[in-house]
């Protein structure tokens, strides 16, 4: 999970590790902000924005002006909370969409191979305090949130405080998550109730999978998202789905993302 100097794209090992040039000069790293002192007005932005980015990924700094001029990428936004966001587990292979919510990240335990997807995660209850000052109490209302490995969260989720979730689960969008989602399962709902096994969920997607006639086209992708492939793949999906349309307003690139 990298990021180059326009918040982009492959790792730029300039912002990561030491120079030939800063080895040389005794291991000093590079100063990007010398740089903009010195820049023409044309490169003024770029660099501002390798700037931010170093900033924000090696150093943790100015992370509200880098996720607002910068528009890190899920990919980077996984990469600065796994270094910088205080988790208390946070493991390889995530994907956290920058819009995703966690109040409590030290409570929060993220396992292996996790997609969180614009999702909201609790570890307090904020109507302790309210009934703090209601009844004249002390209270604390707490608990962690502990996400084991292989686990999906959709959009709109929210995962209230105590709840452990798998491994091997999927929270559907929209989910309010008040109880523990056990190991191999789909949930969704308000409050979320079981759906069906992770395994039943995984063969109706196998047997969907194998009855399109773009099943090849999905065997030799690498991930996700093939730029390389995507436009015949688009342009097979939508012949089949709407086969009685004439075809002469199909976008021709449809250049489009799917996990």
């Amino acid at each position: 999970m990298g990021f180059d100097g326009a918040c982009h794209g492959r790792p730029r090992r300039d912002l990561c590790f030491p120079t030939t040039s800063a080895r040389r000069s005794g291991g000093r790293e590079p100063n990007p902000g010398a740089e903009l002192a010195v820049a023409s007005p044309g490169k003024v932005t770029g660099m501002l924005r390798k700037l931010l980015t170093y900033r924000a990924m090696v150093k943790g700094k100015n992370v509200g002006l880098w996720r607002k001029l910068c528009k890190p990428s899920p990919e980077e936004w996984t990469a600065y909370l796994k270094a910088h966001g205080g988790f208390h587990r946070f493991g390889e292979n995530c994907y956290i969409l920058p819009d995703s919510i966690f109040t409590d990240p030290a409570l929060t335990s993220i396992g292996k191979n996790v997609w969180i997807v614009g999702a909201w995660l609790s570890g307090h209850d904020g109507s302790a305090i309210m009934m703090n000052h209601a009844y004249g109490a002390k209270l604390d209302a707490v608990g962690p949130v502990i996400i084991h490995d292989d686990v999906f969260i959709g959009r709109g989720a929210t995962i209230l405080p105590g709840v452990t979730i798998g491994p091997r689960a999927i929270v559907g969008a929209g989910a309010v998550v008040s109880s523990d989602v056990p190991p191999n399962s789909v949930v969704g709902g308000n409050p979320a109730r079981r759906i069906r096994s992770l395994d039943e969920h995984f063969e109706r997607v196998q047997m969907r999978t194998d009855s399109y006639p773009w099943k090849a086209l999905i065997e030799q992708r690498q991930s996700g998202h093939d730029p390389a492939l995507e436009p015949e793949l688009l342009r097979q999906r939508i012949a089949y789905f709407f086969p009685l349309d004439s075809g002469d307003d199909l976008p021709a690139t449809g250049d489009t993302s799917e996990t």
